[in-house]
């Protein structure tokens, strides 16, 4: 018997009305904006109403660094939810919405998989409630404003050759990357070399995602900086007069999405920024949302815990007063082995001595949780039928070790009954004293910050800056940006800045070959190795299989 697709389960499901959902948070119908029977937006002035004085427990979910093996990262978080569900507590969970880009690409969609989803998935996935299609308006009715700003005799001063501020798409499309626009004759504008992110690599993605209500993402649009003027001076988008426009067309997208889970465990899906580029994780507005309204708030980081957890702990956390009560980092003994150099061809054959080589990996991150950031942390092993009890063992005797329990999480084959152990051990960890603190504090050098993070964090031994980064870096303290968190631009794939390098490295250092500043964002990224703001589309795109029948059925999107 084959295994069902994903997208099979989702469609085989009988989700409640939305409606029904809302009551589980005690919202009225009035307090929904409804998008159909299975989505509604729900108005962010709720913060501004008592609910009784509810502390919620905020507990984050984050993995290794990922491996082509997979590690099923949001499926655990949905699953866990549903765990605590399954065991009486009001719960809700918080996540990311998924970029189109990935979608049609390599990564695929962020709803959870197997029977651990979010639904309904197909929506989810695609064009959901057009929140990604009004940050991208936003985005580039800035640019335009800022490119008819010049033609119209540039007032401003602005140095075209200095601008900093590009335009963006939803999808993977790498001839996008650089472009010359302006081209023709003297009414289409000034000819000059340009280029296009995606649209969850735009600040106003993240501008959007750490703001607290609307006057505040206003605030944070008017301070991003599109280039800088002849004299070498930031221009802004409040200076060009953008940023109350922008804030008109992101006015609904900033209220949250709510859905449910495949056992009917409310969940706010909102915001989505990349994580090797930006901090991460979903808004901040969903995330207090969901502590407005819930006992337990289950809500992830992107990518592994040197990306997601990093960020969203140092500067998510930081920025939103957040302190989380406890902490999952996922792993798969198949994702170990892999980091332990086994191919991904023969992952499925048991290998204690490549487990053992890759297990270091999962080993800093948990360090880097308990001894680094002080918080409890659980390692849950996502399950695959391949695993063997040897396999399990090892890995629970290792994180005994350091005084961290394992759990199966059973969530893809079994949904919220294959999540009740974890979630067992997440109450526990609630209910510990955690001594919670930041991996650097605000005045430190953004040097130093950025130093913090390498040494602290990845394990190098230090940080080698190119002279153009140094430049910058002295630019920016002098502009008065010193005092913001550091969010670094690096690959996913390694705790280094070079993907090929797996496993807990040690004698390496970390390159900085850029700094720019998101100062609607707040935060100073500090780019390493070759991260790209535009993705490509791989060789054999996921849309090659992707489909639609004559009842408008989805097929192929998992």
């Amino acid at each position: 018997m084959g295994f069902k697709s994903d997208i099979e389960i989702a469609q085989e499901a009988k989700p409640l009305d939305i409606r029904e959902i809302g009551k589980k948070l005690g919202l009225t119908e009035d307090d929904l904006e409804l998008y159909g029977k299975y989505k509604a937006k729900v108005d962010y002035n709720l913060l501004k109403k008592d609910n009784g004085g509810k502390k919620a427990k905020l507990i984050l979910t984050t993995a290794i660094n990922p491996t082509p093996a997979g590690e099923g990262k949001t499926t655990t978080t949905i699953g866990v939810a549903d765990g605590l569900n399954k065991l009486g507590k009001n719960v809700l969970v918080a996540l990311r919405e998924p970029s189109l880009g990935p979608v049609f690409g390599i990564k695929g969609g962020a709803a959870g998989g197997g029977y651990a989803q979010v639904v309904p998935m197909e929506d989810i996935n695609l064009h959901f409630t057009g929140d990604f299609h009004a940050i991208g308006a936003a985005n580039n009715l800035l640019a335009a404003i800022l490119d008819n700003h010049i033609h119209q005799g540039n007032e401003l001063g602005i140095d075209s050759r200095s601008i900093t501020w590009r335009r963006c798409v939803d999808m993977n499309d790498r001839q996008l990357r650089n472009v010359v626009d302006g081209l023709g004759s003297r009414a289409d504008g000034v000819a000059r070399e340009d280029g296009f992110d995606i649209t969850v690599a735009s600040e106003v993605m993240a501008a959007f995602c750490l703001a607290s209500d609307i006057m505040d993402l206003k605030a944070r649009l008017g301070r991003i900086v599109v280039g800088y003027n002849f004299e070498g001076q930031p221009v802004t988008a409040e200076q060009l007069k953008a940023n109350g426009a922008m804030a008109a067309l992101l006015k609904d997208a900033l209220k949250p999405n709510l859905v449910q889970t495949l056992e009917g465990t409310p969940a706010f899906v909102h915001g989505g920024p990349f994580a090797n580029i930006a901090h991460g994780c979903n808004s901040v507005i969903a995330t207090r949302m969901a502590m407005h309204f819930a006992d337990y708030v289950v809500t992830e980081g992107g990518f592994g815990a040197d990306l997601g957890a990093e960020k969203f702990l140092d500067i998510k956390c930081r920025m939103a007063n957040l302190k989380p009560s406890a902490v999952i980092i996922v792993a798969t003994v198949r994702a170990l082995k892999y980091n332990g150099g086994v191919p991904k061809d023969q992952l499925n054959n048991e290998n204690l001595e490549a487990l053992e080589a890759g297990i270091p990996n999962l080993l800093k991150h948990v360090e880097n949780i308990t001894q680094v950031y002080k918080l409890p942390a659980v390692v849950a092993i996502n399950e695959f039928p391949t695993d063997t009890q040897a396999e399990v063992e090892l890995v629970r005797t290792k994180c005994k070790e350091l005084g961290v329990n394992v759990a199966l999480s059973q969530v893809w084959a079994k949904g919220g009954e294959g999540g009740v152990e974890l979630a067992e051990e997440v109450l526990r960890l609630c209910e510990e004293e955690n001594d919670f603190q930041f991996c650097y504090e605000d005045d430190l050098t953004l040097v130093e910050k950025i130093e913090a993070i390498a040494t602290k964090i990845y394990g190098a031994d230090g940080v080698n800056f190119t002279p153009q980064a140094k430049k910058e870096l002295t630019r920016l303290e002098g502009l008065g940006f010193g005092n913001m968190p550091v969010c670094m631009a690096k690959t996913q794939y390694s705790l280094t800045d070079d993907l090929n390098v797996l496993g807990r490295p040690t004698g390496f250092k970390i390159t900085v070959r850029q700094v720019t500043v998101s100062a609607g964002a707040g935060f100073v990224v500090a780019l390493t190795g070759e991260i790209m703001k535009m993705p490509g589309l791989p060789k054999r795109p996921a849309a090659e299989r992707i489909d639609v029948d004559e009842n408008g059925v989805i097929s192929g999107l998992f």
